[in-house]
């Protein structure tokens, strides 16, 4: 096996891992399939791509105003959207609804604004990849191996040992059982929003760097992010991490083995298979009956 498929396989993993986990926090807390979220993977380079043209402000100083701005459409919507829509009782099929409506509508506003053509960011002047171990990886597939990686375990860490990650958890449980032992349950879905928008706008801007960029980009990044948490396991991230690195994987040996146009297939096809082996994820728990 070429090493240089590998090294794609974990720098695609490592992108899948950071939208899957951002995914999967939202579906834990908000009980929802949130399509929206990948709109606001498009939102984050796009935002990017604005501050660079129009505004003329350098790369780092774009990315944090990027985050900070996908984290506050996150906020938004659930203030005004989602939130009152769950005073009102309504069911995920509703809530899915709206977010439907929601990815449409920011969608086309973006190709209304910036076109339907393909755009790049600017990162330098282009460069040679760097030799490792055989492979030759570019310095914007080093910085978003390593970001992805940094920022996964950042989320893992506060959710494990942190008072608000534990109010995560706990609302991720059971919502009613955590507001009545006294957490905020409405908070912690807003804290939520507004963290997982931000991860996914940050892995928005880093697909971006590398492989340019469209409107319609966050639909695919969505579908593969949702893969590697459903492979994985929604409720863990080290098992979200783990069902990235094997979509990934499946969908570059593909490519090598086949043809780029069934990497996609071939991935999807063996995530169907291992659903229907594990439908709960390599390191999901499988829920069990309890009578009381």
């Amino acid at each position: 096996m070429p090493t240089q498929v590998v090294a794609n396989g974990v720098i695609a993993a490592s992108a899948y891992a950071l939208i899957g986990v951002s995914f999967a926090l939202i579906y834990r807390v908000a009980r929802f399939f949130h399509i929206a979220h990948g709109v606001i993977f498009t939102a984050g380079a796009y935002c990017v791509f604005l501050c660079q043209v129009f505004l003329g402000l350098p790369l780092a100083v774009c990315i944090p105003l990027a985050a900070f701005s996908c984290a506050s459409f996150g906020a938004v919507t659930e203030l005004m959207l989602f939130a009152p829509l769950r005073r009102r009782g309504a069911s995920p099929a509703i809530l899915l609804l709206a977010s439907l409506g929601t990815y449409v509508v920011m969608q086309n506003l973006i190709s209304l604004l910036f076109g339907n053509d393909m755009k790049a960011l600017r990162v330098g002047p282009p460069t040679e990849g760097v030799p490792i171990l055989g492979a030759r990886v570019t310095p914007v597939q080093l910085a978003t191996l390593c970001t992805a990686l940094l920022l996964v375990l950042a989320v893992a860490g506060v959710l494990r040992c942190t008072d608000t990650g534990r109010a995560v958890r706990a609302v991720a449980d059971d919502a009613e059982l955590a507001k009545a032992a006294g957490v905020d349950s409405d908070r912690v879905i807003l804290w939520t929003f507004a963290v997982a928008s931000a991860l996914v706008g940050v892995a928005g801007v880093l697909v971006a760097m590398d492989v340019g960029m469209t409107p319609t980009m966050g639909l695919a990044a969505l579908r593969m992010g949702v893969g590697a948490a459903l492979g994985g396991g929604v409720g863990s991230v080290g098992g979200v991490a783990l069902g990235a690195l094997v979509l990934g994987m499946a969908q570059h040996l593909g490519a090598w083995k086949t043809a780029a146009q069934w990497q996609d297939t071939i991935a999807f096809g063996l995530l169907l298979l291992f659903l229907l082996v594990r439908p709960q994820g390599v390191l999901g728990r499988p829920l069990r009956k309890v009578t009381v």
